[in-house]
């Protein structure tokens, strides 16, 4: 007579249970086969010799961006990505997790890349490198180790998840779409100065400002049901959800809410606000300053 297999013996690391995973989940599995673990840190975070154990690099800030624009952190070439991602070890049939060293920042956009280009087994650290740490699990330090072997990942883009501004455009006059910006409520508002040299201050007229860290509790995403309310007050009966912030890197933030909120018609403004802001008369912005001024 056979024996019923039971969950437990699933070779590991087994199925991800949505998006976004904690540090038990990642920790019962850590170097299983098949699990490949990536640091998405960016800015200051990116050359941090703490990470956690067999962490390989995912270079947003360098490879893992188009270079031959002048736009920052948009995405490279389906070619490029392959290149890469088979250089840090990825296989078509592996399980990956995602993380950055602020908590919840940078791994979103990861996630989204690798969805965009194909690749649906992955997930997101919930806290990231800190709520790893806190939890008292193991960080190690210096150089990164190198993969054993290329993987045999293929980037195969799918249409709709990176979207330009043509597209954007189109769905801020759409009563079925919404358009999100992730920025903060005084560069939304165009009270605060651009980061990046040149750019106008303001928004796109008929976005909605949701900054990411709203979403967020303690470096931790909020629940559920109140991501749901986050994203359902500011667009009522909206479905078609678009995000966009400074350079499309905390959208991605934006977008792992929504779908932990449910939502699945959703896209990121690969060029954001580094794109529209730059003077354009086809690009129209609007500020909050006259009403300030009243």
């Amino acid at each position: 007579m056979g024996v019923d297999a039971s969950p437990h013996d699933e070779p590991l690391p087994g199925p991800l249970p949505g998006p976004l995973v904690g540090a038990d989940w990642l920790a019962g599995r850590l170097g299983s086969p098949g699990l490949l673990v990536l640091d998405a840190s960016v800015g200051a975070h990116r050359a941090s010799p703490r990470r956690i154990p067999g962490a390989r690099p995912f270079d947003i800030d360098g490879a893992l961006s188009d270079h031959t624009g002048a736009l920052p952190h948009t995405m490279p070439d389906a070619a490029r990505f392959t290149d890469e991602l088979r250089s840090l070890g990825l296989h078509d049939g592996d399980t990956v997790v995602v993380y950055d060293a602020v908590g919840i920042y940078s791994g979103p956009r990861a996630w989204w890349m690798l969805r965009a280009m194909g690749f649906d087994r992955v997930a997101v650290l919930d806290g990231g490198l800190p709520g790893w740490a806190a939890a008292g699990l193991p960080v190690e330090s210096g150089a990164p180790a190198a993969a054993p072997e290329r993987g045999d990942f293929t980037a195969v883009p799918r249409a709709g998840l990176l979207v330009g501004a043509d597209e954007v455009a189109a769905a801020l006059t759409d009563p079925a779409s919404a358009v999100f910006d992730a920025r903060s409520r005084e560069r939304f508002r165009g009270m605060a100065p651009e980061p990046r040299a040149g750019l106008r201050g303001g928004h796109m007229p008929g976005a909605v400002n949701l900054p990411f860290g709203e979403i967020q509790h303690e470096g931790r995403m909020r629940p559920a049901a109140e991501l749901r309310a986050a994203f359902g007050d500011l667009a009522p009966g909206r479905e078609r959800l678009f995000f966009s912030c400074g350079s499309g890197v905390t959208a991605c933030v934006l977008t792992l809410g929504a779908a932990l909120a449910g939502y699945r018609d959703l896209a990121v403004y690969d060029g954001s606000w580094s794109e529209w802001g730059l003077p354009s008369e086809l690009r129209p912005v609007v500020t909050d300053r006259a009403a300030q001024a009243g």
